[in-house]
């Protein structure tokens, strides 16, 4: 059971509420984020996905200092498996996603915000899969994907079509509750290990 809001050492985590669109519609806008995100540039379809997220999504605000930051996605789903077994995939997998606004770059936030997010799915929510997909040029989210210890699992060769730079290679990581969990008993090791 999740008690809200989440909180880190600097931030507050917390479901999506109407009054958080207006901040996290001004960073969403900025040609330097919209350029990565993969929905609408429409604040109205924008503000309908974030209101009525739809089954197995939720949106989360960031809130730091009191202010909005930013925002998380958590999408559960099942697990591919074969007919007989389809039961136990039920619901086992998070995929992923995050926008920060670009002013609040390069002090940690959105990886102290991601690896909460990791708990909430791994601890909480009992997912035993993580993932995580972005466009390879998109080195920002990728790099913050490592520094959480996501492992790079595909690279795939121009299969994903940008609005503006035509076909991109897309990069798609991955973290089992297993090896999270041995991080957080080994704090000290190194997260360059999940590096290619």
């Amino acid at each position: 059971m999740t008690t809200w809001p989440l909180t880190t050492e600097r931030l507050a985590l917390r479901p999506f509420e109407p009054d958080d669109f207006d901040a996290i519609w001004s960073y969403r806008r900025l040609p330097d984020v919209n350029q990565w995100l993969g929905g609408s540039l429409d604040p109205d379809e924008t503000l309908k996905r974030f209101a009525e997220p739809g089954d197995g999504l939720t949106q989360l605000t960031i809130l730091h200092e009191g202010g909005v930051v930013g925002d998380l996605m958590l999408r559960v789903q099942d697990a591919w498996a074969q007919r007989d077994v389809v039961e136990q995939a039920k619901a086992t997998v998070g995929v992923l996603g995050w926008t920060m606004h670009p002013d609040v770059g390069g002090r940690g936030l959105a990886t102290e915000a991601v690896r909460e997010l990791l708990r909430l799915a791994f601890d909480d929510l009992g997912l035993r899969r993580v993932i995580a997909e972005c466009f390879a040029a998109n080195g920002p989210s990728w790099r913050l994907m490592e520094r959480v210890g996501m492992r790079r699992e595909a690279h795939h060769v121009r299969d994903s079509l940008h609005r503006t730079r035509g076909w991109q290679d897309e990069y798609v990581y991955a973290l089992l509750a297993e090896e999270w969990r041995d991080r957080q008993a080994s704090p000290n090791v190194d997260a360059s290990i999940t590096k290619r």
